[in-house]
This record gives structure tokens, C-alpha cells and sequence, in this order.
């Protein structure tokens, strides 16, 4: 179960993070997804449509901060990642488009 949370934003839409495990075998952290949709179900069918098929919401644990709302907020896709801080720690690193971490393998003819 992924540890995440949402935020219902003034508009009636909500910014969902959830931070799931790094789907590279090699990496030493997990990621922090954001996704800003219409509903907490919308935001979840989102990374389902995407492949990520065993994502659930449970609770509201770890809620999107101010600046992460701003982040996807300010993204065209609504869609973004980034590594997610070991033990609370600073992270410096920048957001990226989620087609950056699902690679769609090319097609074969």
C-alpha cells in the first residue's frame, strides 16, 4: 500500500501525491508522484490508464505540500514525479513529466 494523500484545492479539483515504490530495480528510493484531477477517483484512474494498475488511496497520510500543489498545478499534463526525500530530507532535485519514468517500449514491425 502506497503511503499518499490529496488536497481539495478551491476550485472543486484535487492534487493527489502518493509515493510508490521506484519501478527501477536499481534505484535506492522510491518516487513521489503528483496528479491533478477532477476527483480523488479521476487522479487514480489516471496512473491506472498509465499502467500503474495497483495504485490505491488509503487515508490522507502524506498530503501534497504547498509547493508541490503549485508544481502540478503549473504543468501542462497535471502529471509529474520526482524522487521522493529519504526520511523527511530537503530535495533539490526537479519535477519531471511522467512520460519520463513509464517508458512505453517501441513497437516492433
Amino acid at each position: 500500500m502506497a503511503a499518499g494523500g490529496f488536497s481539495k484545492l478551491p476550485n472543486g479539483t484535487v492534487a493527489v501525491a502518493l509515493n510508490l515504490p521506484s519501478p527501477a530495480a536499481d534505484a535506492p528510493a522510491g518516487v513521489r508522484v503528483l496528479v491533478h484531477a477532477q476527483n480523488r477517483a479521476r487522479a487514480l484512474t489516471r496512473l491506472r490508464n498509465l499502467g500503474l494498475r495497483a495504485v490505491y488511496l488509503r487515508g490522507n497520510t502524506a498530503p501534497p505540500t504547498p509547493d508541490e500543489i503549485t508544481a502540478v498545478l503549473h504543468h501542462p499534463d497535471g502529471l509529474i514525479w520526482r524522487t521522493a526525500p529519504a526520511g523527511g530530507a530537503l530535495s533539490v532535485e526537479l519535477w519531471h513529466p511522467i512520460r519520463a519514468l513509464i517508458k512505453r517500449p517501441a513497437a516492433s514491425t
